[in-house]
Parts: C-alpha cells; sequence; structure tokens
C-alpha cells in the first residue's frame, strides 16, 4: 500500500467515486473495504457521528490503514428527521434506492411542508485506537419532490429537488454534485481539519 492511500470504510460504490474524485486532487487515492474483503460494520446508533466512527474504527482496526468512515442519509421535517440514520435501509432489505424513494413518496403524500437535508458525518481516524479522531460535517437543503427524476446520482438524488438550480440532485453532473453535495462540503471540511 502506498503512502497517501486510505481505506473507505463502505462498499457502497457512488460514495466510493465521489470521495474518490475529491481526494485525487490532494494526492490522496481510496480504496474500498469491500476490496480487502472486510465486511461491513454494524450500525446500530441513533447518530451519524456514533455510526461513522463505529465504521471507521472496525475498518482501520481490519486493514492496518487510515479510514475514512461516512455515515450520512436524508432527513425530512415533517417526518420527525426520517429516514436519517435508516436511510440506506428505509424500505429494508435487501438495500434498494428504488424502494427507498417509492416508500419516502408514499409517506409524502398529502404533505404540504416539504423540507429535507441531506447529512454527511465524516469520520477519519489514523489507526484503530485513534485518541482524537478527525470529525467533519456537512449539510445540504432541499424539497422532496412528488416525483423521482433525473437519471444521474444515488440514493435518495431523484427526490431531492435543488431550489436555487431549479433540478434534482440526479439532474447535476458529478463535477457540479462535487461542487455543492453534504460529502462534498464534509470532505472539504475534514482535509483542512487534517492540514491543521
Amino acid at each position: 500500500m502506498k503512502k497517501g492511500q486510505w481505506l473507505l470504510a463502505s462498499n457502497n460504490e457512488g460514495k466510493r467515486k465521489e470521495f474518490s474524485a475529491l481526494l485525487e486532487t490532494v494526492g490522496i487515492s481510496l480504496i474500498s473495504q469491500g476490496e480487502l474483503d472486510i465486511p461491513e460494520a454494524p450500525e446500530p446508533y441513533l447518530t451519524f457521528l456514533e455510526n461513522a466512527l463505529g465504521k471507521a474504527r472496525h475498518a482501520a482496526k481490519l486493514s492496518g490503514l487510515p479510514s475514512l468512515a461516512d455515515d450520512s442519509g436524508l432527513c425530512v421535517e415533517a417526518l420527525g428527521g426520517a429516514p436519517g440514520v435508516h436511510s440506506a435501509r428505509f424500505a429494508g432489505d435487501p438495500k434498494s434506492d428504488t424502494r427507498n424513494n417509492s416508500l419516502l413518496l408514499e409517506r409524502m403524500t398529502g404533505i404540504q411542508e416539504r423540507q429535507a437535508t441531506f447529512v454527511c458525518t465524516l469520520v477519519f481516524v489514523r489507526h484503530a485506537e485513534d485518541p482524537d479522531p478527525i470529525v467533519a460535517q456537512g449539510r445540504w437543503n432541499g424539497i422532496i419532490v412528488d416525483k423521482a427524476s433525473g437519471q444521474g446520482g444515488f440514493g435518495y438524488d431523484p427526490v431531492f429537488w435543488i431550489e436555487d438550480m431549479a433540478c434534482t440532485a440526479a439532474d447535476l453532473s458529478p463535477e457540479q454534485k462535487n461542487l455543492i453535495s453534504h460529502r462534498a462540503q464534509a470532505l472539504r471540511r475534514l482535509l483542512e481539519l487534517c492540514k491543521s
């Protein structure tokens, strides 16, 4: 493993692509835990922070590499913050973006207040027992649409409307998304903290 390589504590290819595009600009290559046959960590907690920290320590322990973990999700005000930390499995197992989006739109039927926030909490640990993990958060505000649209992105992107761009997150190019998304915001903050 070369210097400047981090392990991503996730098997989500969409996340790996987004993070890799940003990290490559500062000379860091990213591999996913699946490439090393590291199983996913349990995510039993009620907060993004606790889940991300658990995932980062789990990946670092099994790989011996500095590890970056992301716990992120969509928090819808009218649903009391749901799906929140349960975003990936909102419609149950196995994970399915299509079923998650369908369930969300069903739950939002007849609801006028449609504000939502994508939240990303990133945790970076230098090793499994790192006493001073680096933590950063990003938030991206939008509105839940009535009907999914757009061909790009993943997760809840097709139902997340960005008012100032007049489109859903799934309508954005990868380059546009990497400038404004919750993950992009969090990663930029984390890299600033790493430098300091």
